[in-house]
C-alpha cells in the first residue's frame, strides 16, 4: 500500500482482512497502519519502491493518493511484472491535468459543464466575461484539493486568475486555468473499480469540503462523507450509461489500460430531469469518502482491487452492499490555513462498537504518543443498519478523542435525516 493518509489506513485496513492479500507493507504508512509493515520512503520515488518490493517480494501494489499515479510509479512497476491497482501516467492526466480532463470529455461526449482553457489574463477576461457569477476557476494541476474557487464578485476572478498565471499560490499547476459555467444542483460521487473493460460501482457517496458547518468557509481536502447516498430508481444505470462506459470506452480509443478506480465527481441537476454532469475525475479513491464506503461492502475488497488490477475483473454493475457509514474528519486548529503540528492524541485507546478510528496525520513522537502531524488529523467512522445509527455512532466515538486545537464539523450529513 502506497500512501500515508485516512484513505491509505482504511485502505490497508479492509486490506488485511482479505483472503487474497499475505503478507501486508505500507510506505511510507502512519502509526495507525501497524502491525503492517511501515517503511519510510517516497512513495513518488519508483526505484525506491521497487527495491522495497525486491526486499520483501511483494508482488502487488494498491496505490492510494494520485501524486505517485502521476509520478510514473505504477509504470515502472509494471514494467518490472508487479501488479498494481492504480493507472499509469497516460490515466492520471484525468486528475493531473483538468484541462486534458475537460477536452477528453468534450471529445467523447461526455456530459459536462461548458468550459474556457486559459493560459493569460485576456483569455481569462474574455472567459469570465461571457459567464455570470457565482465563477468556476480551476487550477489546472494537482493542488491537494485547494485548486478550484467559486467567486461571486468579478474582480475577484480577476485577482485569482492573476494569483494563479503568477505562479505563487499553485506553482506551474495554476499556469494553466480552466473557467467553466456553474452548475448548480446536488453533487454526488460514484466510485467505479475497474480493469478498463469490466467495472464494479461502489455505493455512492456524497462528500463536504467546506470547513465550517452550514457549508462556511474555504474549501479543504473533505471534512467528512457519507454512504450510500438515496438516489432517484435508475439514476445508477444512468451514470454507468451515460458516464462510465463512455469513458471506459474514451480511454480504450485513446491507448490508454487503465486499471484501479475511477472517481467520478458529479453535479445533478435539481428538478425532476436530474441531469447528469461530470465535476471532476479523480484516478484515486476519495479521501474521505472511501472511508464512509469500505465498511459498507460485502465480500472480499482485495479480490475486487486484485482482479482490477490483473485484468480479470467480472461484471458486476454495482458492488452489493448494506446499511450505512458516515465518516467524520478531525483536524487541526486553523486547517486548511496554516496549524501546529506535535500536539498530543488522547482517546485513541477506546473501542465503540460499530465505530472506526483511521488515522491521517499523525506521527509518534518517540515517548510512545501519537501526536498530530497534518491539517486533517483522523477519521472517524460510524457505521448501523440506519443512518441516523451511524450518525450516532460517529459523534459519540469523537466524543471520546481530543487533542488542543481540534475541530470537526458537527452537521456532517444532516440532510440525509
Amino acid at each position: 500500500m502506497l500512501g500515508s493518509g485516512g484513505r491509505e489506513h482504511a485502505l490497508a485496513y479492509f486490506l488485511s482482512k482479505s483472503k487474497v492479500i499475505g503478507e501486508l507493507h505500507c510506505a511510507p504508512g502512519n502509526p495507525g497502519m501497524e502491525p503492517a509493515g511501515i517503511h519510510n520512503i517516497d512513495p513518488c520515488d519508483a526505484e525506491a519502491v521497487l527495491s522495497l518490493c525486491d526486499t520483501h517480494e511483494i508482488s502487488f501494489i494498491v496505490v492510494g493518493p494520485e501524486a505517485p499515479l502521476a509520478a510514473g510509479v505504477s509504470d515502472r512497476a509494471r514494467e518490472a511484472g508487479i501488479a498494481v491497482f492504480g493507472p499509469g501516467t497516460d490515466g492520471a492526466k484525468l486528475e493531473g491535468s483538468k484541462a486534458f480532463a475537460k477536452d477528453f470529455m468534450r471529445r467523447h461526449g461526455i456530459p459536462t459543464a461548458p468550459f474556457k482553457i486559459c493560459r493569460t489574463l485576456e483569455e481569462c477576461e474574455a472567459a469570465l466575461s461571457s459567464r455570470k457569477p457565482p465563477f468556476v476557476i480551476k487550477a489546472d494541476g494537482l493542488a491537494s484539493g485547494k485548486g478550484v474557487f467559486l467567486p461571486h464578485k468579478i474582480d475577484e476572478a480577476r485577482m485569482i486568475c492573476r494569483d494563479l498565471l503568477s505562479g505563487k499560490p499553485l506553482g506551474d499547476a495554476g499556469r494553466t486555468i480552466v473557467i467553466e459555467d456553474y452548475l448548480p444542483g446536488n453533487e454526488l460521487t460514484v466510485l467505479a473499480v475497474t480493469d478498463g473493460a469490466s467495472f464494479t460501482v461502489l455505493p455512492p457517496s456524497r462528500d463536504h469540503k467546506r470547513v465550517y458547518d452550514g457549508d462556511k468557509g474555504p474549501n479543504t481536502g473533505g471534512m467528512g462523507a457519507y454512504a450510500p447516498v438515496k438516489l432517484p430508481g435508475g439514476l445508477l444505470g444512468r451514470v454507468a450509461d451515460e458516464v462510465l462506459k463512455p469513458t471506459l470506452a474514451g480511454l480504450a480509443s485513446d491507448g490508454i489500460d487503465y486499471r484501479g478506480v475511477i472517481y467520478l465527481g458529479l453535479m445533478l441537476s435539481e428538478g425532476a430531469e436530474n441531469r447528469i454532469s461530470v465535476v471532476e475525475y479523480n484516478v484515486r479513491f476519495g479521501d474521505p469518502e472511501i472511508q464512509a464506503v469500505l465498511p459498507l461492502l460485502k465480500g472480499d475488497f482485495g479480490v475486487l482491487v486484485a482482479e482490477a488490477a490483473e485484468g480479470t475483473l467480472e461484471e458486476c454493475p454495482v458492488a452489493p452492499n448494506e446499511g450505512s457509514a458516515m465518516c467524520v474528519v478531525l483536524a487541526s486548529g486553523g486547517y486548511p490555513g496554516g496549524f501546529a503540528k506535535g500536539m498530543k492524541i488522547a482517546g485513541l485507546a477506546d473501542e465503540d462498537a460499530g465505530a472506526y478510528v483511521f488515522h491521517a496525520g499523525t506521527a509518534a513522537d518517540g515517548e510512545g504518543n501519537i501526536v498530530t502531524n497534518g491539517g486533517r488529523v483522523l477519521s472517524v467512522v460510524g457505521t448501523g443498519e440506519t443512518f441516523a445509527e451511524a450518525r450516532e455512532r460517529a459523534y459519540k466515538r469523537i466524543g471520546k478523542l481530543s487533542f488542543d486545537g481540534m475541530h470537526c464539523r458537527s452537521d456532517i450529513g444532516r440532510s440525509e435525516i
